[in-house]
């Protein structure tokens, strides 16, 4: 399992072998320059945060209160990309046809959210039929293959509605995941996310594959990868995680995770996987800074741990 440590897998401007306990903080304003961050949010680009119908489903979430549209809601922030978005019941998707999978998912998260009497034994996992026939997964492609149908917009996240827990079973929300870390490391992160709605007034959260280049024996790099099936389903290097929360003052904070595709001890305490939020814009090509800087003054990036 301590393999995970001394990985060749690279990001982009971070060996994920290093982990340094530092707290970013950026601001919008101010009469000192941004921390380390700050001269990359000068060069990149802003991303449209898109228009919505009313300004509830954007306000920050109140005991109680039922948004109209909980995938509208969870566009807050925006989107780290802006190709093949799809909106689901409770959460939003950009769809990589290339890959048969999401780019990302966001989803919103709240007590209520959590709660409910929907029930997963009731879901099955199907095709998505709004993705053409050429680009989208099936159950076969899965089959035997010894990967899990790794959600990304977890079940457990849309307890509220039996509909919203059924739309985290289509395919296109699904990713292949190595069962020993879907069903440790992986589960006990997104069980840490839902965790998170009893301290924070909000809890966003965007998930989505990696597909990381690693030096090989010849002293080069190469992005190498399985697919499944018939449609060649990819199989990711890593997966990551990014997650926003809200405060009652309205700071922000961000931590960002990253995890290999592979078994990874479950005993290796969360902090361990945590990375700077640029490394995972530069190896996955989105952008969720830029975003979050139109909605707050005070961003504060929480970065590896010891």
């Amino acid at each position: 399992m301590q393999r995970v440590f001394g990985s060749r897998w690279v990001i982009p401007g971070l060996s994920l072998t290093a982990g340094i306990g530092i707290g970013v903080t950026l601001t919008s304003a101010g009469d000192q320059e941004p921390s380390r961050s700050g001269g990359l949010l000068e060069r990149l680009p802003v991303i449209p945060v898109p228009s919505v119908s009313a300004a509830s489903e954007i306000s920050p979430y109140q005991p109680g209160q039922v948004a109209v549209n909980r995938s509208t809601a969870a566009m807050k922030y925006g989107f780290p990309s802006l190709s093949n978005i799809k909106s689901r019941e409770s959460y939003v998707s950009s769809y990589d046809p290339r890959n048969r999978s999401a780019a990302w998912v966001i989803e919103q998260l709240n007590p209520e959210t959590l709660t409910g009497s929907s029930d997963r034994k009731y879901c099955e996992f199907r095709e998505d039929d709004s993705v053409h026939v050429y680009h989208r997964s099936s159950n076969a492609d899965y089959k035997g293959s010894g990967f899990d149908r790794g959600h990304l917009a977890a079940a457990a996240n849309h307890k509220w509605s039996q509909k919203a827990m059924d739309d985290t079973f289509y395919l296109s929300n699904v990713a292949p995941q190595n069962p020993h870390l879907n069903q440790n490391a992986w589960n006990n992160l997104e069980k840490y996310c839902r965790s998170l709605t009893k301290h924070y007034l909000n809890v966003y959260v965007c998930t989505g594959p990696l597909y990381l280049p690693r030096q090989e024996a010849d002293g080069k790099m190469y992005v190498r990868y399985q697919v499944l099936g018939k449609n060649h389903v990819a199989v990711p290097t890593h997966f990551f995680k990014v997650v926003i929360l809200e405060k009652q003052r309205g700071d922000v904070e961000l931590r960002s995770y990253v995890m290999p595709n592979m078994p990874v001890d479950e005993k290796i305490p969360l902090e361990r996987f945590l990375v700077p939020i640029e490394s995972i814009e530069r190896a996955s090509g989105l952008l969720f800074v830029p975003n979050i800087m139109k909605r707050t003054s005070s961003l504060k990036a929480i970065t590896a741990g010891p």
